[in-house]
């Protein structure tokens, strides 16, 4: 998350508990311990060889700053649909505009050592194709690289340090999806 303009209205998440949504707050005031559980989503591009786009986490971040993650993640805005979501944040984390598709979802919490803060999310899964020009908003992405799935898998388990994590819940999602595709 990156610091707002002076006079601009605070991004709000979608609060959330077994039931249902619940209402909205303030992002960083979700994300203060003990954290409070709300909608959130990631998404995977992938490309003609079936490489997916990480992104490196900005050091502008709040939290889990400078670390590996999936193409892009983010919240949906009070009602806002999550599809609509995750092909708007897409487009303003990396420039890229395509459909995405729902694939799954996870529940998760982790606490982040370096910055105090915590996610409490309820995270849906969503990929797209894309082949061409990333063109990423450098106070959310400080990088971007085209990995192959089954170097990335192993790079998450032997330095886990290096990525968010949620990333291995969401390419658990991605790889169940890949394995067993839905009908059209």
């Amino acid at each position: 998350m990156t610091e707002r303009a002076a006079g601009a209205e605070p991004e709000l998440v979608v609060t959330i508990d077994e039931h249902g949504v619940l209402g909205s707050m303030e992002k960083l005031a979700a994300h203060e311990p003990p954290g409070v559980r709300h909608l959130a989503f990631s998404v995977f591009l992938l490309d003609e060889a079936g490489r997916v786009l990480l992104q490196r986490r900005s050091a502008r971040k709040h939290h889990f700053r400078s670390r590996w993650s999936n193409s892009c993640c983010s919240h949906p805005r009070p009602g806002e649909p999550l599809s609509d979501a995750a092909t708007r944040r897409v487009h303003e984390e990396l420039g890229v505009v395509t459909d995405v598709r729902p694939v799954g979802s996870f529940s998760y919490f982790a606490a982040d050592p370096d910055s105090g803060l915590v996610e409490s999310e309820l995270d849906h899964v969503f990929v797209g194709r894309y082949d061409g020009p990333i063109d990423p908003d450098e106070d959310e992405v400080d990088a971007v690289a085209w990995v192959d799935l089954a170097d990335l898998g192993r790079c998450v388990v032997d330095e886990p340090e290096r990525f968010t994590p949620w990333l291995p819940m969401a390419l658990a999602v991605l790889h169940d999806s890949l394995d067993h595709p839905a009908d059209p």
